[in-house]
């Protein structure tokens, strides 16, 4: 995860198709982010960090290599679970990391803060709460190459996919209709999808799998539409995105060309737009009428690790971490960051190369308050709260 380009391949000679371009909301589009481009970024709120979680014991085996690959929130915003290098699933209540309440910043130790942990047979690089269990069941996806399926409640794996020949698998997400369908992409170049329901021996069957890339680029990061459209996206090490309609996974119907360097990252922001991240060092906000750019957001640095992507949905905000061990938070009006905030290192004894921040994840609740969740590559977390500012009207 935190060497990209040593796992991945690069292929960029395959050209974009695009569909019929609506010109009208086309011509919308660009009147209103015209008229945006005209004022100057503002930052509507206040953030401050809340809560740092770490490692006291320095010497603890599942804190000396623990970079925070992936961290994610149930669906009822309740629950954060974490995962990376370490092989353990951490799961946090909100209540226990918002707790402080002084003023100041609480600092917390994992070993106390987390109400309880899983160990994972491998390295995790995704995880993903699976819609309809009521937040009991968490997917994740691992190095070796392996969809698991846990459940929290027994804390027991109850679901294993291996069908990506043991390449590492970097993203895993499920559909929100029913039946609940699962994808996973994988650095053999495929996305799959598959019935999550224990069928086959709980190997789950394979529903379609497609190769974005002739060259079999590696596919980074996987996510259906949650707003009802039948549209699952892929973001590939051929720099570019694809969306599929899941209805008949032959041809991409939208792909989205303008990245430089690999796709790591892709969230659907609202019914009409997504977002996605490149080891190019930027963001790209994407229309899903006709996969034009409409914005790309650039202050960050990213060339070759994985560093985060979520997007806060009611407030328009997208955040992303960085290899100067900052976060990044962006308005999705302007292409240039609204705050920023640095990742202050947790004294360790001896320890080399610099740090960066390796994943983030909003808390999508509220629109006047937000939850911010950041994990870096020394293993700390921690929780920013943004506030938004009186109007000056």
């Amino acid at each position: 995860m935190s060497n990209l380009c040593s796992s991945i391949q690069h292929h960029d000679d395959e050209e974009p198709r695009h569909p019929q371009r609506n010109q009208q909301q086309n011509t919308n589009i660009q009147e209103r982010e015209e008229d945006e481009e005209t004022t100057r970024p503002r930052c509507e709120w206040d953030f401050n960090l809340s809560t740092l979680v770490s490692s006291k014991d320095a010497g603890d085996a599942a804190s000396a290599s623990d970079v925070l690959g992936v961290i994610e929130f149930d669906p009822s915003e309740t629950v954060v679970a974490t995962g990376g290098i370490a092989r353990r699933i951490r799961v946090y209540s909100v209540n226990s990391l918002l707790g402080g309440g002084g003023g100041g910043v609480a600092l917390l130790d994992h070993a106390s803060a987390c109400e309880y942990y899983i160990c994972t047979p491998a390295k995790l690089s995704s995880l993903k709460w699976r819609p309809g269990s009521g937040g009991r069941v968490l997917g994740s996806g691992d190095y070796d190459g392996v969809v698991t399926e846990y459940d929290l409640e027994r804390r027991v794996p109850v679901f294993e996919r291996d069908e990506h020949g043991g390449r590492r698998v970097w993203s895993v997400d499920y559909s929100r209709w029913g039946p609940v369908l699962g994808a996973s992409g994988s650095d053999d170049g495929t996305m799959q999808m598959w019935d999550p329901r224990c069928d086959d021996g709980g190997s789950g069957r394979c529903v379609a799998t497609v190769q974005p890339s002739a060259a079999k680029s590696s596919v980074c990061c996987v996510e259906f539409n949650p707003f009802g459209d039948a549209l699952v996206a892929v973001g590939c090490a051929d720099r570019k995105a694809y969306g599929y309609d899941v209805r008949k996974m032959v041809d991409p119907v939208l792909v989205f060309d303008g990245h430089k360097k690999t796709v790591t990252y892709i969230r659907f922001l609202d019914a009409n737009s997504l977002v996605s991240a490149g080891t190019d060092g930027c963001l790209k906000l994407w229309s899903l009428n006709d996969s034009s750019t409409i914005r790309t957001y650039k202050g960050h640095v990213n060339s070759r690790s994985f560093v985060g992507l979520s997007v806060w949905r009611h407030g328009g905000l997208l955040g992303c971490g960085s290899e100067n061990n900052q976060v990044f938070v962006y308005d999705r009006r302007w292409g240039e960051p609204i705050w920023v905030h640095g990742f202050e290192p947790v004294a360790r004894p001896a320890e080399t190369g610099t740090g960066f921040v390796s994943s983030v994840c909003w808390r999508q609740v509220g629109h006047d308050q937000c939850t911010l969740v950041a994990g870096g590559s020394d293993g700390v977390l921690q929780v920013f709260v943004g506030k938004r500012k009186p109007s000056k009207h």
